[in-house]
């Protein structure tokens, strides 16, 4: 009986917290992306960085909203996985589009601290992990040739040169 009440009193105030904390990262959000979109579309030559960051930031705010399952821990990793995978968004987007070599290096870096960080937190709520591939850092030959350079990209080894 005294688990289940500091379950439910875990619960509550997890709730509180989430409820309290949600409305200023909504509005820092909303901030950011009015601010954000105004300075991608003219930006010239780094536009399609900022436009990809943007992209990037919207995908980790949408899925870091997450709805409260009841189970602290899942909700927790509910909300971290997508800001970690955030994290190797824009570190990809780095790599893509950056020229500092110890920026590069440190993109690099962080992609594979953060993709063995949401592992580590998937499998401490016994989640299954599946393999994961190389991380994109060059858009596909082939759909850049049509005209489409975010369509899909090139996943091989070769492709992330």
């Amino acid at each position: 009986m005294l688990q289940f009440l500091k379950t439910c009193l875990g619960m509550m105030v997890f709730r509180v917290v989430l409820t309290l904390a949600m409305p200023p990262l909504v509005l820092a959000h909303e901030a950011h992306r009015s601010t954000r979109s105004v300075d991608a579309t003219s930006a010239g030559e780094e536009g399609p960085f900022l436009r990809e960051n943007e992209a990037a930031m919207e995908k980790m705010m949408n899925g870091m909203a997450a709805k409260p399952s009841g189970d602290i821990d899942r909700d927790f990793v509910a909300m971290m996985a997508p800001h970690h995978q955030g994290a190797i968004d824009m570190a990809v987007i780095e790599l893509r589009y950056g020229k500092s070599e110890q920026l590069r290096r440190i993109a690099q870096e962080i992609i594979i601290d953060q993709m063995q960080e949401i592992a580590t937190m998937k499998l401490a709520i016994g989640e299954q992990v599946t393999a994961s591939l190389p991380a994109p850092t060059q858009p596909d030959r082939a759909a850049t040739a049509a005209g489409n350079p975010h369509h899909h990209m090139d996943m091989s080894p070769e492709g992330s040169k």
